[in-house]
């Protein structure tokens, strides 16, 4: 029996829901110009660079990897570059007139990014402040929750990619590329309406996130809570987008950006140098299996995080973490692929859902969810 308010799961996405279905009202028509205007510079040959610090450094990793990997076969890679590494030298160095600069930061803004944004727009470059001002997009405020802020960012750059693939395959010659609405109006108006029908996606998935996965999200944070009361760690990885997911998820638990506590977790999908080395030496399936034979100890849960629950390392991984006796929680889009199918996770979370984006949008809302929900599942330990 699950020791979280049964309540809370539905009240925070219902919230969720709410938040966003406004918050892009407004803004669909000006997203739609910005990705338009972006769309013009890739073709003149600029490139995405994007970054912010902390747990929004995860923000720049997704997006870059989004544009140039698309989760789409079929969609063209766009060139994109996460320098949140040294931000403020990289975008000093290498920022030209035709790229496009996104900054990623907390809900009050980051000086440091809004600084780096500033002095690529001086060069030319078209920003993009997420939050911020003084951008040719910008948003000033999402929401003073940073889980909320932080859900919407993602939608956001989600929303990015796919619209400007919309006008790049759609484009007429000679279209402007301005901050001005371009003369076929039409154009830009229906793009707007086809954002707000994303979102209504987003919220319709889920609400059916919570009338399927409610308990399982809450008897989740049990098992993190009580694995955490008694020294044990999260492990979390996952591919793509999932790996900037479990990376922002273990900084959500040892640098919770509200009054939450401090809890013991690591992602093993974030050091490239040892990705890239074992991959190298051991192939792909490797990466998270090698490091989990190291890490996993007695008592630790182990998180995978797959958008179709397939990936052979994400598979590997689990087959390991089952020979250990490690607890598995595994968040999960189509019908949970593989994982579900062999049982190989311990507490499987799937938002049933076959388009990657929409899934990842849910998925940020669960675990932040969660995170939460750990505090509340959280006795005291007997002296």
């Amino acid at each position: 029996m699950s020791t979280c308010d049964p309540n809370f799961v539905e009240n925070q996405f219902h919230h969720r829901n709410r938040t966003y279905e406004e918050f892009f009202e407004r803004e669909s028509l000006r997203l739609s110009v910005a990705c338009q205007a972006m769309a013009e510079r890739f073709l003149r040959g600029g490139r995405l660079i994007a970054f912010g610090r902390g747990v929004y450094a995860t923000d720049a990793q997704q997006v870059s990897a989004e544009f140039m990997h698309p989760v789409i076969a079929e969609k063209r890679a766009l060139p994109a570059l996460d320098v949140s590494l040294l931000f403020e030298a990289s975008v000093a160095a290498i920022v030209g007139p035709e790229d496009i600069v996104v900054g990623f930061g907390p809900p009050g803004g980051d000086p440091a990014v809004a600084q780096a944004l500033d002095r690529a727009r001086r060069c030319g470059a078209m920003t993009v402040a997420l939050p911020g001002s003084g951008a040719e997009y910008d948003v000033q405020h999402f929401s003073d929750d940073p889980f909320q802020h932080q859900e919407m960012i993602e939608i956001v750059h989600h929303i990015l990619w796919e619209t400007v693939h919309v006008f790049l395959e759609n484009r007429e010659p000679g279209s402007g590329a301005g901050e001005d609405l371009p003369e076929n109006n039409d154009v830009v108006e229906n793009v707007a309406a086809s954002i707000r029908a994303k979102v209504n996606d987003d919220a319709l998935l889920r609400d059916r996130a919570i009338s399927e996965e409610a308990f399982a999200i809450m008897t989740g944070a049990d098992v993190v809570s009580r694995c955490v009361q008694e020294g044990g760690k999260l492990i979390l990885f996952g591919n793509g987008g999932s790996a900037g997911d479990a990376s922002d998820w273990a900084l959500d638990c040892v640098a919770p950006p509200t009054a939450l506590r401090p809890i013991p977790a690591v992602s093993i999908a974030s050091e490239p140098a040892l990705l890239t080395a074992i991959a190298d030496d051991e192939g792909t399936e490797a990466i998270f299996l090698r490091q989990l034979m190291y890490q996993g100890k007695p008592g630790d849960t182990v998180i995978a995080i797959s958008t179709d629950g397939e990936s052979r390392n994400v598979v590997a991984a689990l087959e390991e973490a089952r020979k250990r006796n490690l607890f598995t929680i595994a968040l999960l889009g189509y019908d949970g692929g593989e994982v579900v199918r062999r049982g190989l996770a311990d507490l499987p979370i799937v938002v049933r859902c076959e388009y990657a984006p929409r899934i990842q949008e849910v998925q940020a809302s669960v675990y932040h969810v969660m995170r939460e929900l750990v505090e509340q599942a959280w006795t005291p330990v007997p002296v």
